[in-house]
């Protein structure tokens, strides 16, 4: 598929081809769910803990006896079932990531940047850089390009602080570089703008794992 590229004025300048093998698959749901399932799992701290019955400060004196009350038999203060005992099979800290193969997660950004091809929510962008992080600026490409409002995403071919900083004020805004493009980061923006050099780098790295 051909797709506009377009200047940092918003004018057209050129055409530039997509690889139908990345933006013209047939979306497999499943993988998508697969892999921000994981990106969810990975980014969870998993530190969460409740004290249990042997962890609670409290005296392990029996606090009445055995037979003879007419209610439940009790042990200790620490009991579950008494108000301030420790809790019965409480969190614990542990991790929550999981393995995917890699074909699985090339298939899943493969099928978010179909979706996003098939609702022409992509734009090509000539390369530029800012000489220092200006959000003005920034945000004057950003209405040039139409999608200020949009959330978009801009993919870079490659790291690039100053264009970061200037974005970092813009709510549902983010700069990744290709190498770090992710189906989260896809599916979560409603406009994808991509540089120009930084279409053979998404190619190069999808391209590595074939179907």
């Amino acid at each position: 598929m051909e797709i506009a590229v377009l200047n940092i004025e918003g004018k057209e300048t050129k055409k530039v081809k997509l690889n139908d093998e990345i933006y013209g698959i047939e979306p497999n749901d499943h993988a998508i769910y697969l892999d921000v399932k994981q990106y969810g799992a990975n980014n969870r701290q998993g530190t969460h803990k409740a004290k249990e019955r042997s962890e609670v400060k409290g005296s392990t004196r029996k606090i009445k006896k055995q037979k003879g009350t007419g209610t439940a038999r009790a042990g200790d203060i620490k009991n579950p079932l008494f108000r301030g005992g420790g809790r019965i099979f409480g969190p614990r800290p542990r991790n929550y990531g999981f393995k995917l193969n890699k074909k699985v997660k090339v298939l899943a950004r493969k099928s978010a940047l179909s979706y996003k091809a098939q609702n022409n929510e992509i734009t090509v962008v000539e390369d530029f850089k800012m000489d220092a992080p200006k959000t003005k600026q920034y945000l004057s490409i950003m209405n040039a390009l139409k999608v200020a409002d949009q959330k978009p995403l801009l993919v870079l071919s490659e790291k690039d602080n100053v264009l970061s900083l200037s974005s970092r004020n813009c709510q549902g805004h983010k700069v990744v570089s290709a190498s770090d493009l992710c189906t989260y980061d896809i599916l979560r923006h409603k406009s994808l703008v991509i540089s120009e050099s930084a279409i053979p780098v998404i190619e190069n790295t999808l391209n590595r794992f074939k179907r």
